[in-house]
């Protein structure tokens, strides 16, 4: 029989449960992190008890559940707090929210935080109206300059019988956003107390190949597996932005902090972008869309003995050149470019035709950055005529450089 996988061996983690209909699901949460290899230490708020008895998390973690502060020894909250390598509070409810961005300490759970040396990831989970509320959202970009982490909320059925965003993230991507957490670089997985130099913008990010569709079963596309939408999507969260990923058809996990929408053809990522783009500060387009679609869509697989020689198609939508009618003002527009002859001369067209600021230019012919891998070798070409030539890099490290001149440009006015 083999053994389980445990990517949390040896890690020391605080698991805080507040009150709300969604602490069930954190005992499963713990449940998952244990079989992981972690040690959780969980602590819950008084409301937390109400919903869910401590005895069901201390016979799943094996370890006490902190309710208390002054049942604790002396100093022994802060001893938690400095040994755990990253904490997780699942569900965060908007009072936990409000009580940590104004640094409250006023019982078990809010103290431990405030003295946490290691990372933070929050799963909030509360009413659709709550969560959007301006007071809740003003806490959540106070929490994000400070570098915590969010992982959803997901938008579904709620338990005021609406349906909307508030819905507490699964706990199987809570522990693939606290995976991915510890797993970054210090320097991305910013400590409390670090500003980050996109704080503030609200990013909306296209990613992957979208779907044309003959029938329900054909469909025209390419090979992009999104991955460079993903890893600009993360490298944004990571340095501070609100981040909303429009994702074709992929496998790829959602990025710690990141709200995922999923369309699949050109249309939908179209009203997607147009839905959200008047919230958005920076819009970065890198999905790579379908050109083309069957002119009629057949409602049945279409057989073999009756398929046409011949496949009429038409255009697709121009996402990028419909937007000038709703775009707000000061927007920032970074497009892709996949080419695979005359790179930089389409690149350039492509900038001046489309309105945008910058453009990331690549052979998907060259090995090594085209689609379906996990480098890229590209050069980024600016409104103003500077050209920069990257090396073969990661499309993280790429997504990285992206990012990092998208502050620029904000710097810069």
């Amino acid at each position: 029989m083999s053994r389980q996988p445990q990517p949390f061996a040896a890690r020391t983690l605080l698991l805080g449960v507040c009150g709300s209909i969604a602490a069930y699901k954190a005992v499963y949460l713990v449940r998952l992190l244990t079989e992981a290899g972690a040690r959780v230490q969980v602590v819950m708020t008084g409301a937390a008890t109400r919903f869910v008895a401590p005895l069901s998390f201390e016979s799943v973690s094996g370890q006490p559940v902190v309710t208390d502060l002054y049942a604790l020894p002396a100093n022994r909250h802060i001893e938690l707090a400095e040994t755990a390598h990253a904490a997780v509070v699942a569900p965060a409810t908007a009072d936990l929210l409000a009580r940590h961005a104004s640094g409250q300490a006023d019982d078990a759970l809010s103290t431990l935080l405030l003295a946490l040396r290691g990372p933070l990831l929050v799963a909030p989970a509360m009413d659709g109206g709550m969560w959007e509320h301006p007071a809740t959202q003003a806490n959540v970009e106070v929490l994000r300059k400070r570098g915590v982490t969010f992982v959803g909320p997901e938008h579904g059925p709620l338990a005021s019988g609406l349906t909307g965003p508030g819905r507490m993230a699964e706990p199987e991507r809570i522990v693939e956003a606290l995976l991915s957490l510890l797993a970054a670089p210090r320097s991305a997985a910013r400590p409390q107390g670090a500003v980050a130099d996109l704080s503030g913008e609200r990013v909306v990010v296209t990613a992957g190949a979208t779907r044309e569709h003959l029938d329900p079963v054909r469909f025209l596309s390419n090979p992009s597996t999104g991955r460079m939408g993903f890893a600009l999507a993360a490298e944004a969260a990571r340095r501070g932005a609100r981040v909303t990923l429009i994702a074709a058809p992929s496998e790829l996990p959602t990025p710690p902090g990141v709200s995922r929408v999923d369309v699949v053809s050109a249309a939908d990522m179209r009203d997607a972008v147009h839905a959200r783009l008047p919230d958005a500060t920076v819009l970065l387009m890198a999905a790579a869309v379908a050109d083309f679609r069957p002119a009629r869509r057949h409602p049945h697989k279409v057989k073999k003995g009756k398929a046409e020689q011949s496949l009429a198609l038409e255009r697709t939508e121009d996402i990028l050149k419909g937007l000038d009618a709703i775009a707000p003002e000061g927007l920032i527009r970074v497009g892709f470019a996949a080419e695979t002859r005359d790179v930089l001369a389409h690149a350039r067209g492509k900038l001046q035709d489309k309105g945008l600021h910058l453009i990331v230019a690549n052979d998907v012919s060259e090995p090594g950055s085209g689609f379906a891998t996990d480098t890229n070798r590209v050069v980024l070409l600016s409104r103003d005529g500077a050209e920069e030539s990257l090396p073969l890099l990661a499309k993280s490290e790429v997504a990285a450089a992206v990012l990092e001149r998208v502050a620029r440009l904000r710097r810069s006015g």
